[in-house]
């Protein structure tokens, strides 16, 4: 039987008496499974991953990561979880070993001057060792990111468009990279994308929300089998459309 890493139980995000980002949302997500999460800008993908990592705090629901809940083993969880988006934006001041060699420290990672320079080389940045964080191109800080959030091995992993400023070659040896990782390594991933061709090639199970609410759920085959399109780009269109 596959072990739940994370259970959703009505989810619940409310900013004021009229603006409700996530409403009232239940899901888990299996070990080694990679879970596409999926919707239209403002569906509240981003809201539900920060309340999961414990950035901001819920309206009412319950989150357990690995049968565990924040509260009581904050640290315990996030020493084994890692997060990456094409949104986010390591310190630019600093070169790009000082960012990973800080980020290595603070997760404790053992010999991790050599598990950056093995991560470094599988993602083809291994000239950008010295260059300052703020020279990168999106596509470069991109793949650095990708490589600040698999430094501590983690067991469970949230990317948020992780191929959104890649070029159609980088980011296809990208997913390659990390399928091969997911295997390998028996990771779970959370995955965020408007790429749909991306979710029918690497994601287990999507599910699509909107305005907070979860729409509908099941592997890519079955989501277009039931809306009776050609494809998952054209499911996305067509939830975003009925339900908008």
């Amino acid at each position: 039987m596959q072990q739940t890493v994370l259970e959703v139980k009505n989810l619940t995000k409310r900013y004021n008496a009229t603006t409700t980002a996530v409403d009232n949302m239940s899901f888990s997500m299996h070990e080694g499974e990679i879970l596409g999460f999926l919707g239209p800008n403002g569906a509240g993908k981003t809201t539900t991953i920060q309340m999961i990592l414990d950035i901001i705090t819920p309206t009412s629901g319950t989150i357990r990561i690995f049968d565990k809940d924040m509260v009581h083993h904050r640290e315990q969880i996030l020493n084994e979880v890692n997060f990456s988006s094409a949104y986010v934006s390591l310190p630019g001041n600093l070169r790009v070993w000082e960012n990973l060699y800080t980020f290595a420290r603070l997760y404790d990672v053992k010999n991790y001057q050599k598990k950056l320079a093995e991560l470094m080389q599988t993602f083809e940045v291994s000239e950008l060792r010295n260059r300052m964080s703020a020279s990168l191109s999106s596509g470069q800080a991109t793949r650095v990111h990708l490589i600040k959030a698999l430094l501590n091995e983690p067991k469970l992993l949230f990317l948020d468009e992780p191929t959104a400023s890649l070029d159609p070659d980088i980011a296809d040896r990208t997913r390659k990279l990390l399928k091969k990782i997911q295997m390998e390594k028996g990771l779970s991933i959370f995955y965020t994308t408007h790429n749909m061709q991306e979710v029918e090639e690497l994601c287990d199970r999507a599910i699509f929300i909107n305005h907070g609410k979860i729409v509908t759920e099941g592997t890519p085959s079955e989501l277009v089998k039931k809306y009776g399109l050609q494809d998952l780009n054209e499911v996305f269109i067509e939830i975003a459309r009925k339900h908008a």
